[in-house]
């Protein structure tokens, strides 16, 4: 009686096992494979190594790819950084592999098994160990070069938006520097361009938060798109299904917005009344900021002044080309900015500010 039930069963588990043509991805290497169940338990066929993984975007990348059935190496430094990822993914589909930026072998051995590989690896301020060459530059060339040599089928690097060689920034240069090294060292590779990210743990809304002062700088007129992480992630991830994509991709965020209307938009979801501070004048705030490094760090670094003061890039988004409709900012404030209520205000509803282009005035 149970090898009668059994035979009956069998025909249904190999029906849901067949192959199909949008199962295979070819890359230049190899074909990839994916089989099993769609969700935590399948497997893409692909194997991905995230350097920069322990990072702001990394881990939501990370998660996105271990999700989908990737299997996801993960270097990293510290034995700390690392631990959040291991449960993204099933038994087996996150590898944890110590590394630093400066050891060759161990950026090989972190990318020998891998069909596609995303540098991720990036620091908005410097450090008495790594200032910006050395990151964006060296390393990013360094990871790229070794890619090329062991055969990795993709590399996407992860730039910034403002890249430019005529920059004031030396952040914002370094960017750029890098992409040139990447593109010299993978010819084939592609460069993505994020505007400034928020999220959870980022240091854009959350700062604008805890430190008003800092972000009236050149008296709030500074315009930038920021763009949600999640949107950025699935961008990426998107990527891993594409057949070629070589070139530049641009990722801003959707609208164009002041730094006026985004401590407005603060204030309104937070409940707290806008800032009372003065906007300090630039020399002051680089007096400050140099100051400060020597005090607590990290804290604004005189770059980061610098970049208060840059428009972000008004470029058309690339977005189509990944498959991803970007998010507007008001849509998601709420969930990173409603910790900064008071209690008797926590579940009251959302308000906007009135118009974008209607001034807010701060005294």
């Amino acid at each position: 009686m149970l090898a009668a039930a059994a035979r009956r069963v069998q025909p249904k588990a190999l029906v849901s096992q067949k192959r199909a043509i949008h199962d295979l991805l070819s890359l230049p290497n190899k074909p990839v494979i994916s089989y099993g169940p769609p969700g935590r338990s399948a497997n893409t066929g692909h194997v991905v190594t995230v350097f920069g993984c322990t990072g702001f975007l990394g881990r939501y990348v990370v998660a996105k790819l271990a999700k989908a059935g990737t299997q996801v190496i993960v270097p990293y430094r510290e034995e700390d950084e690392k631990r959040h990822l291991k449960v993204m993914g099933d038994l087996g589909q996150i590898v944890p592999m110590e590394w630093d930026l400066r050891r060759e072998d161990q950026i090989a051995e972190c990318l020998r098994h891998s069909d596609t590989v995303y540098n991720l690896v990036g620091r908005d301020f410097e450090t008495k160990n790594f200032k910006f060459g050395d990151v964006h530059v060296d390393g990013a060339e360094r990871i790229a070069k070794i890619a090329a040599q062991s055969g990795v089928s993709r590399f996407v690097h992860v730039s910034h938006l403002n890249a430019s060689p005529s920059s004031t920034s030396a952040f914002y240069k370094a960017r750029f520097e890098g992409e040139a090294k990447v593109k010299e060292a993978y010819p084939g590779a592609t460069i993505v361009r994020p505007a400034a990210m928020y999220g959870y743990e980022d240091r854009f809304l959350n700062n604008m938060a805890i430190w008003p002062i800092w972000w009236k700088l050149n008296h709030m007129k500074t315009q930038v798109r920021p763009v949600h992480v999640m949107d950025v992630a699935q961008a990426l991830t998107n990527m891993l299904e594409a057949q070629s994509l070589p070139g530049l991709l641009n990722l801003p965020g959707p609208s164009t917005l002041t730094y006026e209307y985004l401590l407005s938009l603060v204030s309104s979801v937070t409940f707290r009344p806008p800032s009372r501070a003065p906007v300090v004048p630039k020399k002051v705030a680089l007096l400050a900021a140099r100051a400060a490094q020597n005090v607590w760090w990290p804290a604004l670094s005189p770059d980061e002044v610098e970049r208060r003061f840059i428009n972000d890039a008004e470029v058309p988004g690339d977005w189509d080309k990944v498959g991803v409709h970007p998010t507007e900012i008001e849509d998601n404030a709420i969930l990173y900015l409603r910790r900064y209520r008071t209690a008797e205000n926590y579940v009251r509803p959302v308000v906007l500010p009135p118009s974008r282009d209607s001034p807010y005035e701060f005294s």
